[in-house]
């Protein structure tokens, strides 16, 4: 029997939790200069960027949505941007390589976090571009009781200097150069 000749990890059921999360952009209402909300944790005391676990049966792209909401308690949808994939277009058998679409809702990110010591598993958050649908207006008490974030929308570059950790800001920076080269907002 042969092995790849790619590095490979493998993990089981048990081991790996899937989580999805968005960059949510608004324009400002004042200033119309992009905007991303944020979470700030009240008892860590940190900037996040909303994210959570994936339910059995849901895809991926519904958690995200679902979790921007339920965090931030703005209603959102993906926003379709022009960026860089290695995704074939629908029902088109190409070589794998990367190519520039249009108007694609694609993840911007995949982040994998080793949950410890060897064999206890990893968390797969898989990133995407949101943005504010409807009134634009927040819904309160869309968070879950053991959840303690305050929302706030903020210019975009001081939003991603605010960010606690710098792998969120990475991704932050990438939605917001996404955002900026699509024109889409």
């Amino acid at each position: 029997m042969a092995s790849s000749s790619s590095p490979q990890k493998i993990y089981y059921p048990g081991q790996f939790v899937v989580s999805a999360g968005s960059i949510l952009f608004r324009r400002s209402p004042d200033s119309q200069n992009l905007q991303i909300c944020l979470l700030y944790h009240t008892i860590k005391n940190e900037w996040l960027l909303p994210k959570g676990r994936k339910d059995c049966g849901e895809s991926i792209e519904a958690t995200a949505v679902r979790e921007t909401y339920e965090e931030t308690g703005y209603p959102c949808k993906l926003l379709p941007c022009k960026m860089l994939t290695r995704a074939p277009a629908h029902g088109v058998h190409t070589k794998d390589m990367v190519r520039e679409a249009e108007q694609i809702t694609e993840p911007i990110a995949i982040n994998v976090r080793d949950q410890g010591p060897e064999g206890e598993g990893a968390k797969i958050i898989f990133w995407y571009i949101s943005e504010v649908v409807g009134d634009g207006k927040k819904v309160e008490g869309t968070q879950m009781d053991t959840e303690n974030f305050a929302s706030e929308f903020m210019d975009a570059e001081e939003a991603i200097q605010k960010l606690t950790f710098k792998a969120d800001q990475d991704i932050a920076a990438k939605g917001l150069e996404i955002v900026r080269n699509s024109g889409t907002m």
